[in-house]
């Protein structure tokens, strides 16, 4: 069952649209995250939580796309942008189990949004670029999550300059 099929809590909307029926972007997986979890609730939250409890994560690359990995380094630090496939696509306000109001979605990092688009800052711990196979710090989602794109993280560009 997907969180679809989850009746939206007290305080959420719905969109005035399914965002399942949206096939304008043409989107490619280029591989799959695999992880140790396999239900939602199972799943860390977050990046910071996945660390902390890691099982281990890793990439398989479809055959295409395994000659784009090079130049890739062990220890680099990549954003990962994943397709969260078993999120539901129709709440416009979300209302978190730790909240006591209802909070518009894009104020948030859950992964039920119109496009549910996830974006993951990882650490390369190994690289097999023949066999299209990396190995990351951690993971914070379902396993067989869909890979969209793999983009390298530059600390002159992509840190606030507050940080």
């Amino acid at each position: 069952m997907t969180d679809c099929a989850t009746p939206a809590r007290p305080g959420e909307t719905l969109l005035p649209f399914d965002g399942r029926q949206a096939d304008d972007a043409r989107l490619t997986f280029i591989g799959r995250v695999r992880t140790p979890w396999t239900q939602r609730s199972d799943c860390p939250k977050n990046l910071r939580v996945a660390r902390e409890r890691m099982e281990g994560a890793s990439i398989e690359m479809d055959a295409a796309f395994r000659p784009a990995l090079a130049s890739l380094e062990t220890g680099q630090w990549v954003f990962l942008l994943t397709w969260l496939h078993e999120a539901r696509r129709d709440l416009a306000t979300q209302m978190p189990r730790h909240a006591t109001q209802a909070t518009g979605t894009f104020a948030l990092r859950s992964p039920v949004r119109p496009n549910p688009i996830g974006l993951h800052l990882v650490r390369l711990v190994a690289i097999d670029a023949a066999a299209g196979l990396l190995r990351i710090d951690a993971a914070d989602v379902l396993d067989g999550t869909p890979l969209l794109d793999i983009k390298p993280y530059f600390a002159s560009v992509d840190q606030p300059p507050e940080a």
